[in-house]
């Protein structure tokens, strides 16, 4: 058997059960997601929230895929059909695909480079596509002013996440997510994450992480009150849902992203206890619970906020701390906290 999987065939089958584990855990942590996020909204409004489909309604998404999925397929007269169909599934697959370079643990990842960043921007910036064929396919003015505010906002917002990003990986000297990881390993556990010398960015990145991601406060893209829901408003049943599904994940893979970048990943925050995978997965429910109440409690920005907070306040200061630190690293400055070039050369 040990044989088998050193020949092309094995080493196929590995990486095909390799890329089946991330998609199983992305799935089903997707289903807990959306259960997660509809309980503590409803938490939060002394309301209920699902609970009667399944145990405390844990089944409540299963229920709600399976109605989706059964549904009829709509597409509009006017419609280009084939763009219609595809933009969802561009959507979808492009947020899959961006987790194979996560890392849940030391060498729990699909793919291991060394610019991995990198390949994360390249995939989320061609998300926007799919947001873009969505709104265009329909052939409707309403898709297609809510797909163009998506994409102004989209990109606007990826500058600053880039920017910030570039500080992390001054201060690392790799773009691999596994060194990131180790380069904020050490004996005071929580105290050597990135999160004390890069402090600042850890708020531009989340809210930039919420209006990348469409999330509330800055949903405008897909807000009723707004824009009929806006890119996706002619869409229904399974497309639909692989819009929604795809949001979901890319808001899960930016909770991953926070993660790693500035509280040590798959690190224990206490000393002396065991690394693992299960303190990853805690932290990056950690963010989603952040994510969840962010929307519950916070009302909706106008547009004209929303781009001037972009390029008038994240852009300049996160430029600036890219400036700082790359000063801070050559000389440094702050007992050497801002170049740890052990890891990363």
């Amino acid at each position: 058997m040990a044989e088998f999987f050193n020949t092309p065939g094995g080493i196929a089958v590995l990486i095909l059960a390799q890329v089946l584990a991330v998609v199983a855990f992305v799935m089903i942590s997707l289903l807990f997601l959306v259960y997660g996020d509809r309980k503590i909204w409803a938490a939060v409004q002394m309301r209920r929230g699902p609970n009667v489909v399944g145990v405390f309604g844990l089944l409540q998404s299963v229920a709600d895929a399976l109605k989706y999925v059964v549904k009829e397929v709509v597409i509009p007269a006017g419609a280009d059909r084939t763009v219609f169909i595809m933009a969802p599934l561009t959507s979808f697959v492009l947020a899959m695909v961006a987790w194979a370079v996560i890392p849940f643990n030391d060498g729990w990842v699909l793919s291991d480079i060394n610019v991995a960043i990198l390949y994360v921007f390249a995939v989320s910036s061609l998300e926007v596509y799919g947001v873009i064929m969505g709104g265009w396919a329909s052939n409707s003015k309403y898709p297609f002013l809510g797909a163009l505010r998506s994409a102004a906002q989209m990109i606007s917002y990826e500058v600053s996440i880039g920017l910030i990003i570039v500080g992390v990986i001054i201060s690392t000297g790799s773009m691999n997510f596994g060194d990131i990881v180790r380069a904020q390993d050490g004996d005071l556990g929580l105290l050597n994450w990135y999160w004390i010398p890069h402090f600042p960015m850890v708020f531009l990145f989340f809210i930039s992480c919420l209006a990348e991601t469409n999330r509330p406060p800055f949903d405008l893209p897909e807000a009723e009150s707004e824009l009929v829901a806006g890119y996706q408003v002619e869409y229904s049943a399974t497309p639909f849902l692989l819009f929604m599904a795809g949001e979901y994940i890319a808001i899960f893979l930016m909770c991953a992203l926070t993660s790693l970048l500035f509280f040590g990943g798959w690190l224990s925050p206490i000393p002396g206890l065991p690394d693992g995978v299960l303190w990853m997965v805690g932290k990056m429910a950690f963010f989603f619970f952040l994510f969840a109440m962010v929307k519950a409690i916070t009302p909706r920005y106008r547009y004209d906020q929303l781009m001037r907070l972009g390029w008038k306040v994240f852009l300049p200061f996160s430029l600036f701390w890219v400036v700082f630190v790359s000063f801070a690293a050559k000389f440094d400055w702050f007992w050497g906290i801002f170049a740890r070039w052990t890891v990363g050369g």
